[in-house]
């Protein structure tokens, strides 16, 4: 594989009974590359995502990380190469306060969430502060996650997400659940402290202006199929994505 490349599918087949969830995918991802993946609900996205994770496993193809084939590894061995995810519902332990959930995250990734509080050592201590603070949380460190609001949340779980220091992170609906006018705001937290990271961020979102504003490639699905995979402005304005994502076709087409 090239050094440039993070991340190769080749060939994805997924099926759900008669529901073709994944037909012939086949995607190469670029280190550092900010890509969105986009269509209507039951395109394939969450599924694609499922695969590369580990939760799903594809009925045929393969998927490497860098040379490591991770086709058939569990979403653990997935997530210790390298590999993170935030949820389109947080997941999050509302009883602990913020800073704990940080501690908690990085007590998972040393193996010693048995004993991850006598396990909280100053470094970790250090780089929760730091990551709350660059996701503009750190007034929260002490507040139980049940008191925290939406969009607040939202930015925490995604912040778990980098304990780690990932190579690879999916964002699955970032803005989903947040109002109207909180999203553009977190979007632009998110983005502003992924950019202090050197790795490569697939986001599944539905605002166009989001994608517009934030992706440097856009990838668009459409009954398990790729239909559309270039630069925002490009693939938004193909004839498929108009018709069978953003709805504009159908829309001219009623008003004719």
């Amino acid at each position: 594989m090239s050094s440039s490349l993070l991340l190769s599918a080749r060939h994805l087949q997924k099926q759900f009974g008669a529901v073709v969830a994944a037909h012939d995918l086949c995607v190469d991802i670029k280190v550092g590359e900010r890509v969105s993946l986009i269509g209507s609900n039951g395109a394939g996205k969450t599924t694609f995502v499922n695969m590369i994770t580990g939760y799903l496993k594809p009925d045929q193809g393969s998927i490497h990380l860098g040379d490591t084939d991770i086709t058939a590894m569990s979403p653990r061995q997935i997530t210790r190469l390298g590999v993170a995810r935030s949820f389109q519902i947080p997941q999050l332990y509302p009883a602990l306060t913020v800073m704990d959930n940080m501690l908690v995250a990085m007590a998972c990734h040393d193996n010693q969430l048995s004993m991850w509080r006598s396990a909280s050592q100053p470094q970790h201590i250090a780089r929760g502060v730091e990551l709350l603070e660059r996701f503009g949380l750190i007034q929260h460190r002490h507040r139980r996650v049940s008191e925290l609001p939406g969009g607040v949340r939202k930015l925490l779980d995604i912040a778990l997400a980098l304990t780690g220091s990932p190579k690879l992170l999916l964002l699955d609906e970032p803005t989903s659940g947040v109002s109207a006018e909180e999203k553009f705001p977190m979007m632009e937290t998110v983005m502003h402290a992924l950019g202090n990271e050197p790795l490569t961020a697939l986001f599944v979102e539905h605002d166009m202006d989001i994608v517009r504003r934030h992706a440097d490639r856009v990838i668009a699905f459409y009954s398990g199929r790729i239909i559309a995979d270039d630069a925002p402005e490009k693939a938004l304005a193909t004839d498929d994505v108009r018709r069978y994502v953003t709805g504009e076709l159908r829309q001219e087409a009623s008003h004719a």
